[in-house]
């Protein structure tokens, strides 16, 4: 007779291959874990970089200097000519950010006006508003003036602005607009024109008004343009 076998674990077919799979499964979720967390961590290294850039471009306009070489602002940022131009690939990309940034400052400082207000306040809160934001721009729109002949991207930024302000001016006088009749569009425009940055240059460097007698000779314009709209 042959020897009887040992009695032993009876195995579950598969279970072996099945403890197997769990494992390497779970490697490779740890790797795959371990790997996002490294991507992770070098978008946030990248974006912190952008935005280092873009404040040293803000700021290097805001001192004055008002066409900053790549050399310049890569020395504020703190890093190489090479990892400037890794990020943004030529000035204009850099333009596109660094308008971004000047769009959510002013996002930032923006606050909402009642269009219930009588229409004296809606214009006062209105202009005041319109120079406080221009203020904050200021530095940059002077030296977006010097290179948006030769920039696509610093006219598309200023279309933004001008977007902007006309989405608040429809908003906030409505009214006045309406009662316009044929003539809204023309006092639309009007209204922007006299809110957007060239009048707000003129009557600060121009003319060498402060900002609060800038800001009464804009309240002036706006209210004259609104107090009697005439369809035409």
């Amino acid at each position: 007779m042959g020897r009887a076998e040992a009695p032993g674990r009876t195995e579950v077919p598969g279970r072996a291959d099945s403890a197997g799979r769990g494992e390497s499964a779970g490697r490779g979720e740890s790797a795959g874990r371990e790997a996002a967390g490294r991507v992770d961590g070098r978008t946030a290294r990248a974006e912190r970089t952008r935005a280092a850039i873009v404040e040293a471009h803000l700021d290097l306009i805001a001192e004055g200097d008002l066409r900053p070489t790549g050399e310049r602002i890569a020395e504020r940022a703190g890093i190489s000519l090479r990892t400037l131009w890794t990020n943004f690939k030529d000035m204009e990309t850099l333009f596109e950010a660094s308008g971004a940034e000047l769009l959510r400052q002013q996002d930032a400082a923006w606050r909402p006006i009642s269009p219930t207000l009588p229409l004296a306040k809606r214009i006062d809160a209105y202009c005041r508003q319109r120079a406080k934001l221009l203020q904050l721009i200021a530095p940059s729109a002077r030296a977006a003036q010097m290179r948006e002949p030769v920039s696509a991207q610093l006219r598309r930024n200023r279309l933004k602005h001008i977007d902007r302000v006309r989405d608040e001016v429809e908003q906030l006088f409505a009214v006045e607009l309406d009662r316009a009749g044929t003539g809204r569009e023309q006092l639309l425009n009007a209204v922007v024109a006299a809110s957007m940055w060239p009048a707000w240059s003129m009557l600060r460097d121009g003319l060498g008004l402060g900002v609060d007698a800038a800001r009464a000779v804009m309240a002036r314009t706006v209210a004259a343009l609104l107090a009697e709209p005439v369809a035409r």
